[in-house]
C-alpha cells in the first residue's frame, strides 16, 4: 500500500500515518513542520517524527517537508510519488494548523477577518489543492482511497453551530469534499469518505490540560466528555482498516465518527476500549443528563 498523508506532523495525522505504517505500507509524511524550521503553530513535533514512527510501527515511513496551499510544492510532491512508486493507493487530507486562528464563540463582526479567512484557506484550500495534484496518481488503478478528516460528522454539523462563522464553514466544507470526491472517484472505482475522530488526546490537548498519557483522567477544567477522549492511535486504525477493506466503497460519500467505523471494524482504542464521545455529547451532554462516561467506552 502507498499512502500520503497530508498533514501528518501531530495528532490525528501522525495517529493515521502510524497505524498505515503498521499495516505495513509505505506512508509519505507530509507538512511544514521540521527538525530545522517550525511551521507557524510554532510546535515541536515534526514531520521527521511521524516517519520514524511508521518504520518503526512496521512501514516505511518518508518525511517531505510540503505547504499545501502552494500548488507548485504539491505538483513537486506528486510527481516525486509519482517517479518513486507510480501510483498513490490512499491520501489522507488532514491538513489543519489553525488552532491559533480562530476565536472561540465569536460573532462575525468580532472576529480578526484576516485570521478567518487564513483558516479558511488552511483548512479548506489546502484540501482541493492536494486533491487536484495527488488523485490522478489514485485514479491509475481501481479501489484507491481518499480520507478527508474534519470535525463533526456532516449530520453532527448540519444542525449545531461549531463555535464561529470560520471554524463552522470549514468543518462543513470538509465534509463536502469527500462527497465531492466520491462522486469524481465513482466513475475510476474510488472510495472517498469524512472521518471525524472524538475528544482527541493529541499532543496539543494533553499539554493544555497538563497531564500526559500516562495520567490524563486527572486534568481539570474539563468537561466529561474528556472521560470518553481517544488517542489519535483509535482514529488511525479506524482509517486503516477502511483501507484494507475490499468492500471499502460502501463507506463511499459518507461522513462518519471513529465509534462508528470502530464498532464495524471491532476496533478499539490503545487501552482496549471503544470511545463513543459523539454519542456520549448527544445522548449526555446536550440533553443535561446523568451518565457514567466510562459506559460510553
Amino acid at each position: 500500500m502507498i499512502a500520503l498523508v497530508a498533514g501528518s506532523t501531530r495528532g490525528t495525522g501522525r495517529g493515521i500515518a502510524v497505524a498505515l505504517g503498521a499495516a505495513g505500507a509505505t506512508v509519505y509524511c507530509t507538512g511544514r513542520s521540521t527538525r530545522e524550521r517550525r511551521s507557524e503553530m510554532n510546535r515541536p513535533e515534526t514531520i521527521e517524527e511521524t516517519a520514524e514512527l511508521v518504520t518503526a510501527a512496521g512501514g516505511k515511513g518518508i518525511a517531505v517537508q510540503v505547504d499545501h496551499l502552494d500548488p507548485a510544492q504539491v505538483e513537486a510532491l506528486a510527481g516525486r510519488v509519482d517517479e518513486e512508486q507510480g501510483r498513490l493507493d490512499v491520501l489522507v487530507n488532514d491538513v489543519w494548523g489553525a488552532d491559533h486562528l480562530w476565536q472561540w464563540s465569536t460573532p462575525v463582526w468580532k472576529h480578526d477577518l484576516d485570521k478567518g479567512l487564513r483558516l479558511l484557506r488552511l483548512a479548506v484550500d489546502t484540501h482541493i489543492i492536494s486533491s487536484r495534484f495527488l488523485l490522478p496518481l489514485l485514479i491509475r488503478n481501481e479501489g484507491g482511497l481518499v480520507v478527508e478528516v474534519t470535525d463533526g460528522t456532516w449530520a453532527f454539523n448540519e444542525t449545531r453551530y461549531r463555535e464561529n462563522v470560520y471554524y463552522d464553514l470549514a468543518k462543513m466544507s470538509v465534509n463536502r469534499l469527500a462527497f465531492a470526491w466520491s462522486n469524481d472517484l465513482r466513475p475510476h472505482g474510488g472510495t472517498a469518505v469524512a472521518v471525524t475522530p472524538g475528544f482527541l488526546r493529541s499532543e496539543a490537548m494533553l499539554e493544555n490540560f497538563g497531564v500526559t498519557e500516562d495520567n490524563w483522567r486527572e486534568a481539570k477544567g474539563v468537561d466529561s466528555a474528556w472521560q470518553v477522549s481517544e488517542t489519535p492511535a483509535y482514529v488511525g486504525r479506524c482509517v486503516a482498516a477502511i483501507a484494507a477493506d475490499p468492500d471499502k466503497q460502501r463507506w463511499s460519500g459518507m461522513s462518519v465518527d471513529s465509534g462508528q467505523v470502530a464498532e464495524a471494524y471491532g476496533i478499539t482504542d490503545v487501552d482496549g476500549s471503544r470511545p463513543q464521545v459523539w454519542r456520549y455529547i448527544t445522548e449526555v451532554v446536550e440533553t443535561g443528563g446523568e451518565a457514567d462516561p466510562a459506559g460510553y467506552r
